[in-house]
């Protein structure tokens, strides 16, 4: 038996056959030998479906039915995954390089750490070789959080045990935008993980996205971020998420 730790990557989908491919192949192709990978669909009628069948003997698991929305589909992976950590990789998403997993298994190993995050670059959906912005926050804190700045989602690989203490929900489907960033501040304030930060590209994301559609969407994820800090005992206002714009500068020109 190997004492390799088994990493759960759950992709997530709704009529995504133009990208979910790209993300299909690059967890496929990754050198780390130990994955379980499932994908949970919502019942795409776009041929979504007809392109998991195509990949049924290479993914571990994938359902396709219709659920309520991303985060009730996380929820699901979380349910069915075995490994020993469990990350997400959205359907518009890939590994930057084949060894993405590997690196972050050392690092999760060299310090029997309870979870990892790292960089990710958001790229030019029509020319994804070109980075737009390069998502860099190299530290998980109370202050990052209530500034509503958190580690990139996609990047962030933690124990199975620590979700399961937070409930057979973790993520709250009442959430639209923010559930992601609300289940990150429960993480840091209940679980209180150890973690450590892998300053390495691993994940690249198209530009997009329903938090940056328009700006009432982005009025909406400052109002759940918000509403995520306070539910869980962590002050915040909106003038203080004004302090991630110079944040986000950065990441335009690094």
């Amino acid at each position: 038996m190997s004492s390799l730790p088994l990493i759960s990557i759950v992709t997530v989908s709704y009529n995504a056959a133009a990208t979910i491919e790209d993300a299909i192949r690059s967890v496929l192709q990754q050198t780390y030998p130990h994955i379980e990978y499932i994908v949970i669909d919502g019942g795409s009628k776009d041929g979504t479906v007809d392109l998991l069948r195509g990949y049924d003997t290479q993914i571990s698991h994938w359902v396709s039915e219709p659920d309520r929305g991303i985060y009730d589909a996380m929820n699901k992976g979380i349910a069915l995954a075995t490994g020993e950590y469990i990350g997400f990789l959205n359907a518009d998403d890939f590994f930057a390089n084949n060894d993405s997993v590997q690196k972050i298994v050392d690092h999760l190993l060299g310090k029997n750490t309870d979870a990892v995050f790292s960089q990710l670059d958001i790229v030019d959906p029509s020319d994804l070789d070109r980075v737009q912005r390069k998502y860099r926050v190299a530290t998980y804190s109370r202050f990052m959080l209530k500034i509503g700045v958190m580690p990139p989602h996609p990047t962030f690989y933690c124990r199975r045990s620590c979700y399961t203490q937070l409930g057979v929900a973790p993520y709250k489907t009442d959430y639209r935008i923010a559930a992601d960033f609300e289940l990150l501040v429960r993480m840091l304030l209940v679980v209180q993980p150890s973690w450590r930060y892998l300053p390495v590209t691993t994940v690249k994301m198209r530009a997009g996205g329903v938090s940056s559609e328009n700006y009432q969407s982005r009025v909406q994820l400052n109002r759940e971020i918000i509403r995520g800090c306070l539910e869980n005992g962590l002050y915040t206002n909106p003038l203080w998420l004004l302090l991630k714009g110079p944040l986000r500068m950065c990441e335009l020109i690094r």
